[in-house]
């Protein structure tokens, strides 16, 4: 029968009251199965089923199930399980968005509750499985993982399927729709990632005892299908039967690592109060020893700036008396070249004062010879800085458990001298240059007023020794009882090297104390026999070394020249045999601390006695002992001029 025009609405029209007058409406087409209410600003997913936008975003952003959902762990459709793509762009269902309002005029219909459309008796979808599971341990509740955030409820069951967890309302879709016949129930669960297995994505239902891990159907009937495995529930209680024990040996050990505990707690303390103390303590030395590095470094360049200044102003002196003897000498030359020829008076006259001029030698005499003294600064610094090297890396050594090789502090000391003073006796590697002592040269005068008369002097040069005395004049400077002479210049700080020409017989060379008595007794008196003096001597046979009456014999070729260096600073004097400019050490005197109770009597001599020997100004002394013994001071003048002008 067909409806009044404008009274009755269409068949369209009632077919849709119809539909909402049904019971059950919101699960129906209409109903959004994630909030069972009518379907607000619906959206259409690709497998077909529609949704509310915001109950639908608010599920993707929930995180995926294990096996990832989709790309990107995406969230799935919570009727069909179908992946919803997160980069999916959710576009609104125009049809039902158009058709909705118009059922909701049409019939005036409010949305029902979520409650309302919950019905505790309804049916359970058929061919689903539901499982009592044990509750969560202390009585923890499960929220319902659909609910919105601000109203979840607890759940009543869990699906092992869609590893969510619902509420009375929302598991419905699960009790009523065939698509979720074969999904698995069970009591609510909150870790419901460890319910499955990790590989093959299904419950786990079994226990391989084999290797002791949890296992599904799969993996039974493929990896572990020759294993031993058993219900779950029975391991259970073969491991609840076991649980005592374990509980009972686990106590124990807890109550041992307590004790243990205790102890650590108090062996940390231990070590960091130690580890504090130490630390202070080397801190503490390390202060010290910068203290007594930084007093060194003060001292030496003190030293350097005192000898600095006391050697400036001598040369200055010098070389202001030079520039004025030169003036000098220029202009009486000048003015005797200038004398007429008819003037004889004047030429006399001019000419003497010339011959004054050139007589005249009142230069001051410098107590130094061409050496800077302070330049051994560096060479004591670096000894220094080599020891302690040394002595760093063996206390790390032994620190670290390697040892230290028997170095200690006595070595250590031992080393330090022999680094000042390294022994050149019997070192090979004192092959030197001729050119390194030219620096050095001292050109020896002869001193007339200290030769013996038996001793004939050839200029300031050359002597020998002869039969017939000389009738020398009186000096209370000459020796009276030794076939002696001594050089005119001093020796008190810097280095001094000179040569000797052996020509003939038993020649001793050396160095003598500038307060030495020349009227001692020939025993007493001769060079090397007294603590004043030390020399050199070749006796025809073989060079000996003297000083305090002892001597040390030295095994070595015959030289005809004698290199002599004295290195007043360093308090040692050295013997040289000089060929093709090439220097062999014969002997070397110096203070050997190294040495000390282990050397012949000669070295423990030296050790106790040579260093007072500097302690006073020193000359060179030459003891001419045989009949025939003749010897020359070598010119060094022109050898020292060539190798300045080679540098």
């Amino acid at each position: 029968m067909d409806a009044a025009p404008g009274s009755a609405p269409s068949s369209s029209a009632a077919a849709l009251r119809l539909a909402l007058a049904a019971p059950g409406l919101p699960e129906g087409p209409l109903g959004c199965p994630i909030c069972l209410d009518v379907l607000r600003d619906p959206v259409t997913v690709p497998c077909g089923h529609n949704f509310c936008q915001g109950c639908l975003q608010e599920l993707r952003q929930r995180p995926g199930p294990p096996d990832g959902g989709g790309a990107g762990g995406a969230a799935r459709c919570p009727l069909c399980q179908e992946p919803v793509p997160a980069a999916l762009r959710l576009c609104k269902n125009r049809a039902l968005c158009e058709l909705l309002p118009l059922l909701a005029a049409a019939t005036g219909a409010s949305s029902p509750s979520p409650s309302a459309a919950a019905s505790p008796t309804s049916p359970m979808a058929p061919g689903a499985e539901e499982e009592d599971a044990a509750g969560e341990e202390g009585g923890a509740v499960v929220l319902c993982d659909v609910c919105p955030p601000e109203s979840r409820g607890a759940a009543e069951r869990s699906c092992l399927v869609c590893l969510a967890s619902f509420c009375g309302a929302h598991l419905e879709p699960h009790r009523r729709a065939p698509a979720f016949r074969a999904h698995r129930l069970v009591a609510p669960l909150r870790r419901l990632e460890e319910g499955l297995c990790p590989r093959h994505l299904q419950p786990l239902d079994g226990f391989c005892r084999t290797e002791q891990s949890c296992v599904c159907a799969r993996c039974r009937t493929h990896e572990h299908r020759a294993h031993d495995v058993v219900p779950l529930e029975q391991e259970r209680e073969h491991k609840q039967a076991q649980q005592a024990k374990f509980l009972s040996d686990a106590e124990n050990e807890l109550q041992e690592l307590a004790v243990t505990i205790t102890q650590a707690k108090k062996m940390v303390e231990l070590i960091k109060g130690a580890a504090t103390k130490e630390r202070e303590r080397v801190e503490k030395l390390f202060a010290e020893a910068s203290e007594v590095l930084a007093a060194f470094q003060k001292e030496v360049t003190g030293f350097i700036e005192d000898e600095e200044r006391s050697m400036l102003g001598e040369a200055e002196a010098d070389l202001r008396w030079k520039e004025q003897r030169r003036a000098k000498l220029a202009q009486c030359k000048q003015s005797l070249e200038n004398v007429p020829s008819t003037d004889t008076i004047y030429f006399l006259q001019e000419f003497q004062a010339l011959k004054a001029a050139m007589e005249e030698n009142l230069s001051p005499p410098l107590s130094f010879q061409k050496e800077l003294n302070f330049t051994k600064c560096t060479q004591a610094v670096g000894a220094m800085k080599d020891v302690l090297s040394t002595a760093c890396k063996n206390q790390w050594n032994h620190l670290q458990g390697k040892g230290i090789d028997g170095f200690n502090c006595q070595e250590m000391e031992e080393a330090l001298a022999e680094s000042r003073f390294p022994d050149k006796s019997n070192n090979p590697a004192c092959l030197e240059n001729r050119d390194y002592f030219l620096k050095f040269a001292f050109i020896i005068d002869l001193d007339s007023d200290t030769a013996d008369k038996f001793i004939q002097l050839f200029g300031t040069k050359g002597a020998k020794r002869v039969l017939c005395p000389i009738p020398y004049p009186e000096s209370p400077t000459r020796f009276i009882n030794c076939e002696q002479v001594l050089g005119l210049n001093l020796m008190n700080r810097g280095n001094y090297y000179w040569e000797v020409e052996l020509i003939d017989g038993w020649v001793s060379i050396g160095v003598i104390a500038e307060d030495f008595d020349p009227r001692e007794a020939y025993n007493h008196g001769r060079l090397g026999r007294n603590d004043r003096s030390c020399c050199l001597q070749w006796n025809g046979q073989n060079y000996v070394a003297w000083f305090g009456g002892f001597e040390c014999a030295i095994h070595q070729p015959f030289f005809h020249t004698i290199g002599v260096f004295l290195e007043y600073s360093e308090k040692a004097l050295t013997f040289y045999g000089v060929k093709d400019s090439k220097m062999t050490c014969l002997q070397q005197l110096k203070v050997s601390p190294s040495a000390k109770g282990k050397l012949d009597p000669f070295q423990n001599k030296i050790n106790r006695q040579f260093a007072s020997l500097f302690s006073c100004k020193l000359k060179p002394a030459f003891f001419l002992e045989s009949v025939d013994a003749h010897l020359q001071i070598g010119p060094l003048k022109r050898d020292c001029v060539s190798v300045l002008k080679r540098r």
